[in-house]
């Protein structure tokens, strides 16, 4: 099923199976406004807590989060609207510690960032806190996790996650790329970015409108595809949303666009 804050809109779950819920704190790119926080994904299994990006929107994560499971927080890539909301990770209580996943030199740059004069030192914070680079370090994450590079202005990071039976796969910030259809190939669920209106580009600044994100979705043959990190000066109403969907749906059927506190269940 499909909530919005609470409410039920479309039941679309499989039978008395063990869902995943897949909860979304932040969908904005870019900044924060009235329509949602800057980008973060909860992937609530069974097992695992799976977060994915640390935009302003992890800021709600103590309010869905499981802490008595294992925490792993795999970043796309070091934009601030990815990362800003590291500095309120202070206030979880990860009774197993929290594990940052992402590029080689993550633990480097993160270091500089969780420290003074930026926000609570890693050392002091109220848990262990391990890095993970990928991908050589993925034999140290104890689910199957591909990683591959996205086309974007620097180096970012897509995921394509297999655990208790499913298949979800993550593209933060990219352009269309082979790379972004291998990952999302026959995923349950496809979670990625629609920071551009219908019809626009940029060579320069590469990001997906609606239908080349449902290009994807089509070429990989997907099952779902979830829209998120709408760029806040682009999509100033959740009605622009709702046009871009129409869009994507022409191409991909089975497209949602996501709010904040959306949750789905696979």
């Amino acid at each position: 099923m499909i909530k919005y804050g609470g409410i039920k809109a479309k039941n679309i779950g499989k039978g008395n199976a063990i869902m995943t819920k897949v909860i979304f704190l932040g969908t904005n790119g870019w900044y924060d406004t009235d329509t949602g926080n800057t980008i973060c994904v909860l992937i609530d299994s069974p097992s695992f807590s799976i977060i994915l990006d640390a935009g302003n929107g992890i800021s709600k994560l103590d309010r869905y989060a499981d802490f008595s499971k294992p925490t792993y927080l795999f970043l796309s890539h070091f934009h601030l609207d990815h990362i800003a909301g590291l500095h309120t990770i202070c206030k979880c209580k990860f009774h197993l510690g929290l594990w940052i996943c992402g590029q080689q030199g993550i633990s480097t740059i993160l270091s500089k960032i969780l420290d003074t004069p930026f926000t609570i030192p890693a050392k002091d914070l109220p848990f262990d806190l391990q890095f993970i680079e990928l991908p050589l370090q993925k034999d140290l994450i104890p689910f199957s996790v591909e990683s591959l590079p996205l086309l974007h202005a620097s180096l970012t990071m897509g995921y394509r996650f297999e655990i208790d039976n499913k298949t979800i796969t993550f593209c933060g910030d990219t352009g269309y790329c082979e790379n972004a259809v291998r990952l999302a190939e026959n995923a349950d669920l496809l979670i990625t970015e629609c920071a551009f209106r219908p019809g626009q580009e940029s060579i320069d600044w590469p990001h997906l409108n609606p239908e080349t994100a449902a290009k994807i979705s089509k070429e990989s043959m997907a099952k779902r595809l979830a829209l998120v990190h709408f760029d806040a000066e682009m999509y100033k109403t959740l009605e622009d949303r709702n046009i871009a969907q129409e869009y994507a749906r022409k191409i991909f059927p089975d497209t949602i666009v996501t709010v904040d506190c959306m949750t789905i269940d696979i």
